[in-house]
């Protein structure tokens, strides 16, 4: 059943992408911003209740309504998995930036690839270089691909229905969306929703890294995952980033103009500098990894008709 929701809901995407902001992000905030303004009292134990509130409700939700369909129907129950991974996944959610850009930079229109890219980024891309552009939309893809497929498919898998997708999808929207507080250091409201995303987050960082490697250039991704992700700012992130850099053959991170000043960044990844060749390069390790999870998903279904 989760390789036929999978395939359901990557056509679904095709014909028709989901208004992901207006849909699931936007509610998602408005609702972390009302939460937070009746339980924000600057206290640890206070940000626990937030989350609690929040996530454990529709976890536990969709699982009731996952047992009550399947009680009726196995159909119904595909019916939901394909509806709730249509609103958690996301593939378009940033394969269409990503194609633009490419699209821009094989044209040569530069100013339009920096636009699109600064859009997709929200801060400022007017200085930076066509390799520069490739380069960060290369890590930006890597990265969504994982918070919006790989992590998402994971937890769908290891949580009975859908309950695993919803639980992904709200505690990464709600870290994102209170992360400012913890950066700015307004109290220990925030603190939890990072930490159990992080522990949440913690397979999927690994898996993703691993599948990347798995269908790219596995030494190499192997080396850099080992070698260059503790070195990254995001610790975590920087795993998917240096596997898929490594994988790809490609030399990303580095330092970039921003808004007028460098930005120090450590470097990723091994061989050739980032360019439009390889942003089509990446597009073809994100697909083969998808292409491996689903061989996985029939292999388990198989072995469970089988048993």
């Amino acid at each position: 059943m989760s390789l036929l929701s999978l395939i359901a809901v990557f056509l679904i995407e095709q014909l028709r992408p989901l208004p992901y902001r207006a849909l699931v992000a936007d509610p998602a905030r408005t609702l972390a911003d009302f939460i937070e303004s009746r339980f924000n009292a600057g206290d640890y134990r206070h940000g626990v209740a937030a989350w609690l509130v929040v996530v454990v409700p529709a976890v536990g939700a969709t699982a009731a309504l996952y047992w009550v369909f399947w009680q009726f129907s196995p159909l119904l129950a595909l019916v939901l998995n394909v509806a709730v991974l249509y609103l958690t996944m996301g593939f378009r959610q940033f394969s269409h930036h990503y194609t633009e850009i490419q699209l821009a930079l094989r044209l040569g229109d530069l100013d339009r690839a920096r636009l699109l890219l600064s859009q997709w980024q929200g801060r400022s891309a007017t200085l930076l270089g066509s390799g520069e552009v490739a380069r960060l939309a290369i890590e930006e893809a890597l990265a969504a691909s994982h918070r919006h497929v790989f992590a998402v498919l994971l937890w769908f898998v290891l949580l009975p229905g859908p309950c695993g997708a919803v639980l992904y999808r709200l505690s990464a929207l709600l870290a994102q969306h209170w992360q400012r507080g913890a950066l700015t250091g307004q109290g220990e409201f925030f603190k939890f929703s990072q930490q159990v995303f992080g522990i949440i987050d913690w397979l999927p960082l690994r898996t993703t890294a691993a599948a990347f490697a798995i269908v790219g250039d596995f030494e190499d991704a192997v080396y850099c995952w080992r070698n260059q992700a503790g070195q990254w700012t995001d610790r975590d992130l920087g795993i998917v980033l240096a596997s898929g850099a490594g994988a790809l053959g490609v030399q990303l991170g580095r330092p970039v103009m921003e808004s007028g000043e460098v930005t120090d960044r450590s470097e990723l990844g091994l061989g050739d500098p980032a360019d439009v060749d390889f942003m089509q390069s990446a597009v073809g390790l994100v697909w083969r990894a998808i292409v491996l999870w689903m061989l996985l998903l029939f292999l388990l279904g198989l072995a469970s008709l089988v048993g």
